[in-house]
């Protein structure tokens, strides 16, 4: 017998952003870039450390998804602490400053059609 059903994947989907990131560029490309390398270094520890997964990036995004919601917002607030902290630590050039990365985070539930056979 066979028989078909709906498998549900509750999943979290973390968004960050560098704000004012082309503009941060047209003044310093170089040391933004490095400012954007070291957040990077954060956020990638950082994603995985909350049993996250990067799946998309381009240029000064990163998106992200957790299986669990407190993990991701948990994640989201160290990754503003990381990034806070580095730029207390370097000269500025106003690249990852405190505040500059925006993050936002949703919860989707994804639903796959699953194919399951019963032997009678």
């Amino acid at each position: 017998m066979e028989s078909h059903g709906v498998e549900r994947k509750l999943t979290t989907i973390l968004c960050a952003d560098v704000a004012g990131y082309s503009r941060l560029m047209e003044k310093d490309e170089e040391g933004t870039l490095h400012a954007l390398q070291t957040c990077r270094i954060h956020i990638d520890r950082l994603v995985e450390q909350h049993q996250g997964r990067i799946f998309g990036t381009a240029g000064d995004s990163v998106v992200a998804e957790f299986p669990s919601t407190v993990e991701a917002v948990r994640c989201a607030l160290e990754v503003q602490d990381a990034v806070q902290s580095s730029a207390r630590r370097r000269p500025p050039t106003g690249a990852c400053s405190s505040g500059s990365v925006s993050i936002s985070a949703t919860s989707w539930s994804r639903a796959t059609t699953s194919r399951a056979t019963a032997s009678t």
